[in-house]
């Protein structure tokens, strides 16, 4: 599989998930739910997977913890969030230059139409 066909897979689950559970949730709802549609689909992935932050060639240790790592190509960053700031994409941009991946999609459940929660950032895709 490519980025753009893990991204399909997830895009479609979080439709799904939206539509059954709807907005208001905590965050750590959706990436369970997220985790099930995940894994229903046969996609493989880590979660909550601990990057380290490399500088100067030294290992600094654990940066940040990525929600979702799917099939090694895709990063999922969740939300449930009266609104995502431009920070969110930033930092979703910067994990995809960490590991060095090129596609990494921000979803904020708290929308009434999950199509305006998701947000698709790319690293020199």
């Amino acid at each position: 599989m490519r980025e753009n066909d893990v991204a399909r897979e997830i895009v479609d689950a979080a439709f799904k998930i939206h539509t059954g559970l709807g907005a208001g949730l905590l965050e750590s709802v959706y990436e369970a739910v997220m985790a099930y549609e995940l894994r229903k689909r046969g996609l493989r992935f880590e979660r909550q997977k601990p990057i380290p932050v490399v500088y100067e060639g030294m290992d600094l240790g654990e940066g940040f913890r990525a929600d979702f790592i799917v099939e090694d190509l895709v990063i999922i960053e969740l939300k449930s969030v009266e609104v995502v700031v431009p920070v969110h994409k930033k930092q979703l941009l910067t994990y995809l230059r960490l590991t060095n991946k090129h596609l990494g999609l921000l979803i904020n459940f708290n929308t009434d139409l999950i199509k305006n929660g998701i947000t698709r950032i790319v690293n020199n895709l």
